[in-house]
């Protein structure tokens, strides 16, 4: 059994080199991978999902092709509540969410949101994780479109006040 699990080990470490190897040739992955809590793997489960991300017209088409946009789940006779629609890739949206939830735990910023979401806005804590999803996947495709690095100022305290 130690033999299979050395097996294994190695296998993940030659996958881990070669994904490091394919995200160095996207010109954009290396200032996604500056954003703290943002992995290779979950990046490129990203990127490998919904393509080139500069190609993308606003980050609320990202969330469109997985699925994270709103929909209200209504009838003629009545008027339902907003859901997400999940008519997309359900890859991507697990991808995104792995992403959000590594966020949560090792980027302060969004840290600082997740707990503004929960604590003033009463939130519940998955509503807040899908609605700091939105505001990631429209960073990513922004940061994916205009090159630019990824800083802190992105995500000020102020923001909390205005209610964005």
């Amino acid at each position: 059994m130690l033999e299979e699990y050395d097996l294994a080990q190695r296998q993940l470490e030659q996958i881990e080199r070669e994904l490091h190897l394919i995200l160095e040739r996207i010109p954009y992955a290396q200032k996604l991978l500056e954003i703290r809590g943002v992995s290779a793997t979950s990046l490129a489960g990203v990127l490998g999902d919904a393509g080139d991300l500069s190609g993308y017209s606003h980050g609320n088409a990202l969330l469109r092709h997985a699925g994270l946009n709103l929909a209200e789940a209504s009838s003629e006779k009545w008027r339902g509540k907003m859901v997400l629609s999940k008519r997309g890739w359900p890859r991507l949206r697990h991808f995104l969410y792995l992403m959000m939830m590594c966020m949560v735990m090792r980027n302060p910023e969004i840290r600082a949101l997740h707990r503004y979401n929960v604590e003033v806005k009463k939130l519940k804590k998955m509503k807040s994780i899908m609605k700091l999803c939105s505001k990631v996947a429209r960073l990513l495709v922004s940061l994916a479109k205009n090159s630019e690095t990824y800083a802190a100022y992105t995500f000020h305290s102020s923001q909390f006040a205005n209610g964005r």
